[in-house]
């Protein structure tokens, strides 16, 4: 198999896009947000093209992500057989502060049991100067990610989950798993396995994330690792897209620093990147932020694997997005304005659902 890591969004764009063009079969996608901007009607247009040559398309959008998108955005690539489907509509109803919340954060694309990709990026142009983390795929692994995209796209009607039990199955090929959680208050699959990967860890732990929201289990493997010796390094923008966000991560941060945790901010743009790598050796590259929202409430994707082919690019990976990053200042942490922290307090009761 084949391997590239893409951290630069239009590189990604077009890599995609060229292999878009050269389908002759099918193009399967899932994502977030595919938005009604220039990027959006480029990738439109090339599905639609492609629809037109007699390949399947198949679309699967979340209903919150997809913004101003609708059928219509889509009507000649419908008239031409392609089929576009939008995750779970919001409903308003007395369950809007949980069920509205359970979204598909999943991002999947597979090109003729040949190339597929997984990552962090959606359909946008919005995030064109961010960096994110994702993984192009060319060989039988591809297989695993159709099997994948299939039975999402077939596992539910436009408002509810018609098959659970399969939506969320891990799958396993070779020395890889791909992970498949669903939103769920009591098993919460990724988060489990992410706490069980660092408590293993026996000498770094690294994780990038564009929102750090750590649960209790994972704040103490994270600090129980670091008392054990662990280099323990966490990379997170310094002004992400999530205003609110960054704000309240800023009332762990303290406790970590103290706890010998190394807290990195990246500075040039958005770190949307969503990576775990334990003591070099084991990586994932999944969809998921590390906060509570992606963990409780969505339905996400991971890769997990010890490729080293993929270790080797993510080692690079990993050392630009450092040389780009600051360490916390723990004396501006502490010197930081009281009506921020006031404001950490206000949203600490609604942590679960940013």
């Amino acid at each position: 198999m084949d391997f590239r890591i893409i951290d630069d969004t239009l590189q990604y764009y077009n890599l995609m896009l060229a292999d878009i063009s050269q389908a002759k079969e099918y193009i399967f996608l899932e994502t977030y947000k595919f938005a009604n901007d220039h990027m959006g009607i480029r990738f439109r247009d090339a599905l639609t093209r492609k629809a037109r040559e007699g390949v399947a398309v198949k679309i699967l959008i979340d209903s919150w992500g997809r913004g101003p998108v609708s059928e219509t955005f889509f009507t000649e690539l419908i008239s031409l057989g392609g089929e576009v489907k939008f995750f779970e509509k919001i409903k308003i109803n007395s369950d809007i502060f949980t069920r509205g919340h359970r979204r598909d954060h999943r991002k999947i694309v597979v090109i003729d049991d040949t190339v597929s990709y997984i990552g962090s990026a959606n359909i946008t142009g919005y995030n064109l100067n961010w960096r994110e983390l994702c993984l192009r795929i060319a060989g039988e692994l591809t297989i695993s990610f159709k099997k994948v995209f299939l039975e999402n796209f077939n596992a539910f009607n436009p408002y509810i989950i018609t098959n659970k039990a399969t939506f969320s199955r891990t799958i396993k090929h070779e020395s890889f798993e791909i992970i498949r959680d669903v939103p769920s208050f009591q098993f919460q699959r990724l988060k489990k396995r992410y706490t069980q990967l660092i408590r293993k860890a026996q000498h770094s732990v690294v994780i990038e994330t564009p929102y750090f929201l750590p649960g209790f289990l994972l704040r103490k493997a994270m600090i129980d690792a670091s008392n054990r010796g662990v280099k323990v390094t966490v990379i997170m923008p310094k002004h992400s897209d999530m205003r609110m966000i960054d704000i309240l991560r800023n009332k762990y941060l303290g406790l970590l620093h103290k706890a010998g945790i190394r807290l990195l901010f990246y500075l040039p743009n958005n770190l949307h990147a969503k990576l775990l790598l334990t003591d070099e050796e084991i990586f994932s590259i999944s969809s998921a932020n590390f906060d509570y929202r992606s963990f409780r409430y969505q339905y996400e994707v991971a890769l997990i694997g010890s490729d080293p082919e993929i270790l080797r690019q993510l080692h690079e990976h990993i050392e630009e997005t450092v040389r780009n990053s600051e360490v916390l200042d723990y004396d501006e942490w502490i010197r930081r304005p009281l009506i921020e922290k006031i404001f950490e307090w206000f949203l600490l009761p609604f942590r679960h659902f940013f």
